[in-house]
This record gives structure tokens, sequence and C-alpha cells, in this order.
């Protein structure tokens, strides 16, 4: 079943697994699903443990960034049956797929999870021009989870560039999630 919200090439969402919630790119190209993901991450274990993954097509730079770097409290999410199993997504979405994830075992440090759509409700379309601030946060916050973990100077500077894309084109939410970026960033 192809997914109609899905585009070819890298989709930037916010997965949601078992009470938990994380950006994450799922790769649609020659008609399968992917997703990369890095052990130990939640993300990763619920995907190992439960076998399924909802990806959660939202517009709010703001949420991408709080979810790269802190868990949302329980009642932040809504309970969804799918083929009778019980998966968690978020509320005030404009769509939602649910998928099955079968974990491939690729390496120590990292694994494949091959998706299969199981669901797909589109619940309020709405229409958003490219905005390279948004576009900024999401490369700034891809960067920024990597920065914490290796500290790279290279990273940094990469964060740096994608702060001035938001400085200078985004709009008073992309600047909000910028300055949330820098906050955990400055916690570090």
């Amino acid at each position: 079943m192809a997914v109609g919200v899905l585009g070819e090439g890298i989709n930037e969402v916010i997965a949601t697994t078992w009470y938990n919630a994380a950006p994450m790119g799922i790769h649609f190209r020659d008609g399968e699903y992917r997703m990369h993901l890095y052990r130990g991450s939640h993300t990763a274990m619920n995907i190992e443990r439960w076998g399924w993954v909802v990806a959660n097509i939202i517009h709010d730079p703001v949420l991408y960034v709080k979810t790269a770097f802190e868990d949302l409290p329980k009642e932040s999410f809504v309970e969804e049956v799918v083929d009778d199993r019980l998966m968690h997504r978020l509320p005030d979405v404009e769509a939602w797929v649910a998928f099955q994830a079968d974990a491939e075992r690729t390496g120590s440090h990292a694994f494949t999870a091959y998706l299969v759509p199981l669901k797909e409700v589109v619940v309020q379309p709405q229409v958003h021009p490219v905005n390279r601030g948004f576009g900024s946060v999401i490369d700034a916050t891809v960067h920024a989870t990597r920065y914490v973990r290796k500290r790279d100077p290279k990273l940094k500077e990469l964060i740096d560039h994608h702060a001035a894309l938001i400085r200078r084109c985004g709009g008073s939410r992309e600047l909000e999630a910028l300055a949330l970026l820098e906050g955990y960033l400055k916690g570090q």
C-alpha cells in the first residue's frame, strides 16, 4: 500500500512509539518505506519491542525541537487501535500514518526498520508555503542531536549557519524553536 501523505525521499515527521515522540526521517524510495535508528534511543528500543511506529505529520517547528531533546508527558499522546494493536500518536496533527516496523539488525550502533503502512488518516490538511526558516529548524535540530553526542565543531558550524537562516527567513514560531534549540545546546 503506497501512502498518500508521504512522498519520495526522506520525509521529516515526528515519530511516535509507546509514549515516545521524536523527530525522524522516513525514507521512501522504490516503493519501500524505512527508518534508520540509533540503538539505545527510546524510539529504537520501542520499535524493536513493539514492532510499530506512527508518523505524525505536523508543521510545528517548536515541537520538532522539543521532541528531539525531551520526553513529552503521557497526556500528550492519543491512543489509536490499528490492526488490534494499541498505538500512540500526537494530537493536533495534519495527518498520521501507522506502520508495522520490522527491525533488521545491520550494525552495532544502528539498524534499519522496514515499514509497512497499516493505516493513514488525514485529519486537517493545511497548505504550507516553502519557508527556509522552517527547513533550517529541521536541519539545525538534526545537526544538534548529533552535536550533543559527538561535539564535532563542523556540526556546530552547520547549526550556526542554519540559525542565521532561521533569523533571516523564519517567522515567530521558527524563532521560538531556535531559542529553544539554543537553550538545549547551552544546557549540554
